[in-house]
């Protein structure tokens, strides 16, 4: 078995590399830095290939359901092992690895803190080796499958002004990732989950395995470029991961809408503007459709060459905007779905499942 020990260099640049590969969300790189150091402060984060666990071992993926954004969102590394609890409380046996649910700036150490104080291994599957908006696009397709109970458990909010919340749902996916998005409103805008335990063997065939170390990669690359500011960084990620350069120049306009557990809107530079549902949708020009979700649309900014979210992202400020085709990133079922992309067109106002065909 190939066993890799997370270090604090290592999940600096996972954080890094998961930051851009969250396409706009997946959460802030400073909640993925506190996730790193209680995990890290809790024991050792090991790190293995989808190969190297029996096919029959229970894995559980580790999630952040929410809308960034939220003024009063609060989840701390104790939800994550917290949520792990109630789902075995709840029937479900004691998983033998965490899968985090995306990459992103904290996504990607979704799992870690439970992982480390329970000897549990993260195993590099992700769900998505990008962000989505829906639980059900991480869900590697069980959707599908009107046999599966999709078992979910969240937990979160401030403790301090009384917005703490937890629970567990069971049933249909669609139905339990509801009850969950429902939660993380009522918390104030995010919650920590642990949901849908699956064998190994289900998430070889319809996970993205290798993603999580595709970007430590990425990160590690970005890392070495960072001295050189925003250009430098920019042609080490595209680089690594291909793509194109679409435009550096100055945020011009900028609409965000907190509702429902997500945040959704717009964003211009330029000629250029986005859509986002928590990550960025489409981007145009003139009207004119340049790249569609999954499709990974990013900005950077332009100065330093940090990733910048859609949360993060302000008005005036100069950033890098790039994108890389779907078809070089290592995609998760949920991403093959045509059924889960529909859900998208209400909310952007935007055309989606037309130009993925």
């Amino acid at each position: 078995m190939t066993i890799r020990k997370i270090t604090k260099e290592t999940g600096e640049a996972a954080i890094l590399g998961g930051a851009v590969l969250g396409g706009g969300g997946g959460g802030s790189m400073d909640k993925g830095r506190m996730n790193v150091l209680g995990a890290l402060e809790a024991g050792e984060v090991t790190l293995v290939d989808i190969d190297d666990v029996s096919p029959d071992t229970v894995l559980v993926t580790g999630s952040a359901v929410g809308a960034p954004a939220a003024k009063e969102a609060s989840v701390e590394p104790r939800d994550y092992v917290r949520v792990v609890e109630i789902l075995m409380e709840n029937g479900c046996p004691k998983p033998g690895g965490f899968i985090p649910n995306e990459c992103g700036g904290s996504s990607i150490t979704n799992g870690w803190v439970p992982a480390a104080l329970m000897g549990i291994p993260v195993i590099d599957a992700l769900c998505n080796g990008r962000a989505h908006p829906t639980g059900v696009m991480g869900s590697m397709g069980l959707h599908r499958d009107p046999s599966y109970v999709s078992r979910q458990a969240a937990a979160g909010g401030s403790r301090e002004k009384g917005l703490y919340i937890e629970m567990h749902a069971a049933g249909r996916l669609e139905s339990a990732s509801s009850l969950v998005r429902s939660a993380a409103e009522k918390s104030g805008g995010l919650v920590a989950v642990a949901r849908n335990p699956v064998t190994a063997d289900f998430t070889k065939k319809n996970g993205a395995c290798g993603a999580l170390q595709q970007a430590i990669d990425l990160g590690m690359k970005m890392k070495q470029a960072m001295g050189g500011g925003g250009s430098a960084v920019l042609e080490a990620v595209l680089g690594f991961l291909g793509g194109d350069h679409i435009v550096t120049g100055r945020v011009s306009a900028r609409e965000i809408l907190t509702r429902g557990g997500f945040d959704s809107g717009s964003i211009a530079v330029g000629d250029f503007e986005t859509t986002f549902w928590n990550e960025y949708m489409t981007l145009e020009r003139d009207g004119k459709r340049i790249a569609t979700f999954p499709d990974l649309i990013m900005t950077l900014d332009a100065g330093t060459g940090m990733p910048v979210t859609t949360a993060e992202v302000s008005e005036g400020q100069e950033v890098i905007l790039f994108v890389v085709p779907s078809e070089c990133l290592i995609l998760g079922e949920g991403m093959r779905c045509m059924e889960l992309l529909e859900t998208v067109e209400p909310v952007v106002g935007k055309k989606i499942v037309e130009y993925r065909k």
